[in-house]
Formats: structure tokens, C-alpha cells, sequence
């Protein structure tokens, strides 16, 4: 087995895993704040929020050696808020929307990330280094098998499809609120089949940046 192959296959599978805890996490927190369930994917596809799959993949990487707790939490804490703060620049900068927009919290950065949310993030990654990675890779290394890999290279086709197609959507979206008209077949097919409507319906906690 090559080299790069356990490494890839764990990131890969903690991606999917991080995204799908992120899921589920932002709509617990919708329904305990405000009593009803709101979807909040990150792609248009699949329950997933790549922010939380990225964040589980940094973390990870970054603190899969290190074994006192308090270092962890603030590791945690800082890189996660890095990740929030260069995630949430990279969507307005790219798509012109903004997911989320911390103003109103106390301690916050240009609205990208704030005190409160680091702090959550700090708190993830020692519950998830403490008690879910040992767990996770474990079962990680139960796919590295013929199985595991044909499903894996399968998931990382279907993913690779929905994030270029989210991103081209999301691009293209912009642009129709720009005026800025298709300009080949590919663009022609995306606003066909991802109007803006279907978009909203999706990015339902999505801001355009020119309504910030």
C-alpha cells in the first residue's frame, strides 16, 4: 500500500464525518434557539457543512500528538477561529454571500468569528481528540481494505462533483445578481437547473454581501 494512501483515507473520512457532525450541529442549535428545524448544508447535495469537515481535518492534524488538554482547547481555539474567519472571507470574496455574521457578539472580527465561537471551537476539539479520534480512526482503518477503497474512491467522486457544482452554482448566482449573462452552454445549464430560488431554498441563512 502506498505511502499516502492511510493518510488520505483518514482525512477523507474525517472530512465526511466533521461535515456531517456540522449538519447536525447548526440545525440543534437553530432548534433550540429559535424551536424549529433549519437545514444548513454547506453544499447542494448531502447533508454536509464543509466548514466543520475542514475544521475536523486541520484539528486533527495539528493536535492528533499533542496530550495535554488545556493545549488542545487552545490550539482549538485559535485555529478554529482561524478556519471560521478565512472561511467565511473566502465565500464573500468568491460567491459574494456571507453563511453567518457574528456583529452583534461581543469580542468578534469583522463579524467572521468572535470570542464565543472560538471558545466553541476549543471545546470541540478537546471532546473530539479526547474521545471520538482514537474511536474514529480505529474504524478508519477497518475500510482500508478493497472495499473500503472502491467505496471511498466512489465518495470522493460524488463529493468532488457536488463541490464543483455548488461552487459553480454559487458563482453563477452572483453573477445574475450582477446582471452578468451565461456565457456558454455549462452557465446556461446551471442557471437552468440551480435558479435562484432553488439556491435560496438551499443557502437558506445565506446574506449577499451588497445587504450586509
Amino acid at each position: 500500500m502506498k505511502k499516502w494512501v492511510k493518510p488520505f483515507m483518514n482525512g477523507f473520512w474525517l472530512f465526511i464525518i466533521g461535515s456531517l457532525f456540522g449538519y447536525v450541529f447548526e440545525g440543534i442549535l437553530e432548534f433550540v434557539k429559535h424551536g424549529i428545524w433549519v437545514s444548513r448544508p454547506g453544499l447542494i447535495y448531502g447533508p454536509l457543512s464543509q466548514v466543520y469537515g475542514i475544521g475536523f481535518v486541520i484539528l486533527s492534524s495539528i493536535l492528533c500528538k499533542v496530550k495535554k488538554p488545556i493545549s488542545i482547547f487552545v490550539i482549538g481555539t485559535i485555529a478554529g477561529g482561524m478556519v471560521e474567519y478565512i472561511m467565511s472571507l473566502m465565500q464573500e470574496y468568491i460567491f459574494g454571500t456571507i453563511s453567518w455574521d457574528y456583529s452583534n457578539y461581543v469580542f468578534n472580527i469583522n463579524g467572521r468569528t468572535s470570542l464565543f465561537h472560538a471558545l466553541m471551537w476549543g471545546t470541540i476539539a478537546l471532546l473530539f481528540m479526547k474521545f471520538l479520534y482514537p474511536i474514529l480512526i480505529h474504524i478508519i482503518s477497518k475500510l482500508q481494505n478493497r472495499f473500503g477503497y472502491i467505496m471511498t474512491i466512489i465518495l470522493c467522486i460524488l463529493l468532488s462533483i457536488d463541490i464543483f457544482l455548488s461552487i459553480a452554482a454559487s458563482i453563477r448566482q452572483d453573477e445574475r445578481r450582477r446582471h452578468i449573462p451565461p456565457m456558454n452552454g455549462f452557465e446556461q445549464f446551471i442557471d437552468q437547473h440551480y435558479p435562484d430560488e432553488r439556491m435560496d431554498s438551499i443557502y437558506q441563512n445565506k446574506m449577499y454581501r451588497y445587504e450586509k
